[in-house]
């Protein structure tokens, strides 16, 4: 344990800051749930419209640097990838 006021102090900072970005880390894996979700509903337009909120929430957590913007990157590709192939029909292989 802290012995000192100020590592006592930092030791508070520290859940305080720990808490706060565990929060953040959880909002960044439900928005992406939340896409996948309107996906698998099927509803082009809801999972448009889901993954745009989405991905205002990714870039937000990116740019706070709690997830390194090469995986929001990574993420936000692969749904946009997965809601464009909703819209497209598939063509039947002959």
């Amino acid at each position: 344990m802290a012995n000192s006021a100020q590592a006592r102090k930092r030791a508070r900072q520290a859940a305080k800051a720990n808490a706060h970005n565990s929060a953040l880390r959880s909002k960044f894996r439900t928005a992406i749930k939340a896409v996948r979700k309107a996906i698998a509903a099927g509803d082009v337009a809801q999972a448009n419209e889901v993954f745009k909120q989405s991905a205002k929430t990714l870039d937000v957590i990116a740019d706070k640097k709690l997830v390194h913007k090469n995986k929001t990157a990574r993420h936000k590709s692969r749904l946009a990838a997965a809601v464009k192939s909703l819209s497209v029909p598939a063509v039947a292989a002959e």
